[in-house]
């Protein structure tokens, strides 16, 4: 694939914590790049300590870069609806707070559509018995985490978050999208 191709899409989501969005849907095939950061907020060029403290309005987020004709928003949607509780307003697991929300920064009116419809789908398919509490917002900014964030699973395996938090969830999307992970990822 060229480097210069402008047909690929981007998704810029927020399902917890930024490691764990990061290692899951670098995963996939047709996804060309994975950048952790924050979005949704009030605070230009944020930093990790300021969206830490709740008050940028910021939440942690993962822009993706994907080529739509391997892998579809509605697939990365699909992911991004299973491998987190949707239903938890400001928290996933013991991570609490703003930052933490469910979110989807749509960039443009199909993304929007897309996305109300696979929201409104699952919460007919009656999957979860509490209400799904995501934030369908226009995205507006994507400030990128301090490298230290980036590929934060591939660095560091041996940290007990990724063996207790992570390694769980990549588990689970081995088994549940097997055929449509990259080759390289699978162990």
């Amino acid at each position: 694939m060229s480097e210069n191709r402008t047909d690929y899409e981007t998704a810029t989501l927020a399902n917890g914590c930024f490691w764990c969005s990061e290692a899951i849907f670098k995963r996939l095939k047709g996804v060309k790049s994975v950048l952790p950061g924050y979005s949704g907020g009030q605070v230009k060029n944020p930093s990790y300590e300021q969206v830490c403290s709740g008050r940028t309005g910021h939440a942690e987020s993962i822009q993706i870069k994907f080529d739509p004709k391997v892998i579809g928003f509605e697939k990365i949607l699909d992911i991004f609806w299973r491998t987190h509780d949707p239903t938890t307003l400001n928290r996933q697991g013991n991570d609490v707070g703003t930052q933490y929300r469910s979110a989807i920064f749509y960039h443009d009116q199909k993304q929007k559509e897309v996305a109300e419809k696979s929201k409104s789908a699952l919460e007919n398919e009656g999957t979860y018995k509490d209400p799904i509490v995501t934030e369908i917002s226009p995205y507006s900014d994507f400030y990128v985490a301090e490298d230290y964030h980036k590929n934060y699973y591939e660095n560091n395996q041996n940290a007990s978050y990724c063996n207790f938090i992570i390694d769980p969830k990549v588990n689970k999307l081995l088994l549940k999208y097997g055929n449509d992970i990259k080759q390289e990822y699978i162990r």
